[in-house]
């Protein structure tokens, strides 16, 4: 793992209108605010959005099912209006990160330099920006669907943006995307510890922007006007993570404000919201999951505390106490605990994935199964578990595991392996359909099944109401359960 810390500059952004215009007005004077520093700090909103528990601001993980909800279960019931999580994520993404990297741009785009290796690293900076801009919408589209996109910046000229077509701006992301890869040069620098992902390491972020490419044709997979196979095979030849090494990581300081969210909503707080489900506590037992210990601490199941520890998981949408449910564990709640971005072992099983799909992305789909497990073993036991004995059990191997498809075998463990990023499981249960979870009691979807889109913001519906009104149209209705352009099945 990579251990690059930092000393962030903290904005405090005093935001009481919710409306398009607020959320895009500048409260970083570019007078003021160095390029670099906008971008760290959208970084370190995206790593924060990304790691949160947060029930106001990222449910991806009790969606995904790895944790429940002891007393409140709204959230686990797919209620996402009482606390507007949608209106929370929109704003975040497009205010704190979009924002951001877009004057970050401007603020560097207008120095003018002299010498070639302040120009080269210029050019590289630019290009990183963008390739993080590409990351933050694609990320929006997988919420929404059509998203405000070629007018959603524009504040100067619109407060009121459409709803572009979600399939076109995949094509544009692509696009954009391959344009910052061309522009990137290992030869050169960029940002160097403003970068709190990378360090500045432009081989990195080459290698990052090509998983990234390869990760947008595996969602687009069925979308065949978007060429996704042509995509995959390019991306893989080019270069992507390859190594736990190259994982994309932001490493939290010990000190608040720069802890990791996580700490700030399992410890700090107080609080005792969450504690593991039945759905992969049991999962993992079958399968003995070596990882089992360091996604959740066992609890003493002695009536008098004599020490029977074992692992046990709530119901899913139902009250759970906590004190007799597994909780995450204590790895987790280290104020420096990193956030991944993106990871050696997302990339392999997208890997597998591809070679199913036939395209020319090299290797067999087994050794890329194989290697996206164990390199999520490896990581989560830091090094002392090569997961080798894990794969090699029938019940785990590729050509003895449970599942009539390729589709099961591959999601599963891609969701097992993706356990702290939440919205990565949460999606590959939309896209490969592998789950046969109980549905939550109370669910607020029309079937009481997983939803598969996030509902418009509430507050669109008023400061924005005839681009919403098209919008949901042009999808098929504004309800949890219409499906992206991309889910096919």
């Amino acid at each position: 793992m990579k251990k690059i810390l930092f000393i962030l500059l903290v904005f405090v952004i005093a935001s009481c209108s919710k409306d398009f215009e607020e959320m895009n007005t500048n409260t970083k004077s570019p007078e003021t605010v160095a390029g670099e520093t906008l971008f760290t700090n959208a970084q370190k909103e995206l790593s924060d959005q990304l790691a949160s528990v947060n029930v106001n601001t990222n449910i991806w993980k009790l969606w995904a099912r790895y944790i429940t909800e002891t007393t409140y279960v709204d959230e686990a019931n797919y209620d996402i209006i009482n606390r507007s999580q949608p209106d929370n994520a929109f704003r975040t993404f497009y205010r704190d990160i979009l924002r951001d990297l877009m004057e970050s741009s401007d603020v560097m785009g207008k120095i003018e330099f002299v010498a070639a290796e302040d120009i080269a690293a210029q050019k590289n900076r630019l290009a990183i920006v963008e390739v993080l801009n590409v990351f933050a919408y694609q990320r929006l589209v997988d919420m929404f669907g059509n998203i405000p996109y070629s007018e959603s910046l524009k504040v100067d000229e619109t407060t009121t943006p459409i709803y572009d077509d979600a399939e076109g701006i995949y094509a544009d992301l692509f696009s954009r995307l391959d344009a910052a890869i061309s522009n990137l040069d290992a030869a050169n620098g960029s940002f160097g510890s403003a970068d709190v992902y990378y360090g500045g390491d432009v081989a990195q972020w080459i290698k990052f922007a090509n998983s990234l490419k390869l990760k947008m044709a595996i969602t687009v997979a069925d979308v065949a006007g978007l060429n996704p196979g042509t995509k995959a095979a390019a991306a893989a030849a080019a270069g992507v993570i390859d190594a736990e090494a190259d994982n994309c990581t932001m490493v939290y300081l010990g000190a608040s404000p720069n802890t990791n969210p996580l700490f700030l909503d399992l410890v700090a707080s107080g609080r005792h919201d969450f504690v593991a489900t039945a759905d992969i506590i049991d999962t993992m037992l079958y399968l003995v999951d070596p990882r089992i210990d360091m996604y959740y601490d066992p609890i003493d199941t002695s009536s008098d505390g004599s020490g029977k520890y074992a692992h046990i998981g709530g119901a899913y949408g139902y009250s759970n106490p906590y004190d007799v449910n597994s909780h995450l564990s204590a790895t987790l709640e280290v104020p420096s605990f990193e956030c991944m971005i993106l990871s050696y072992e997302e990339v392999e099983f997208y890997l597998a994935e591809a070679v199913e799909r036939g395209w020319a992305v090299g290797g067999t789909a087994e050794d890329h199964y194989n290697n996206g497990i164990m390199a999520s073993i490896a990581y989560w036991s830091n090094g002392s578990d090569d997961g080798s004995a894990y794969v090699a059990l029938p019940a785990v191997a590729y050509s003895t595991a449970a599942g009539t498809n390729w589709q099961e075998k591959i999601g599963f463990q891609s969701w097992l392996a993706a356990f702290n990023r939440g919205f990565i499981g949460y999606t590959t249960m939309r896209r490969l359909d592998f789950h046969t979870f109980p549905q939550p009691p109370q669910a607020k979807t029309d079937d009481g099944s997983l939803p598969l889109r996030f509902t418009y913001p509430v507050d669109e519906q008023t400061l924005n109401g005839a681009n919403h009104e098209a919008a949901s149209a042009a999808i098929g209705g504004d309800n949890m359960l219409t499906k992206l352009f991309w889910d096919a099945n």
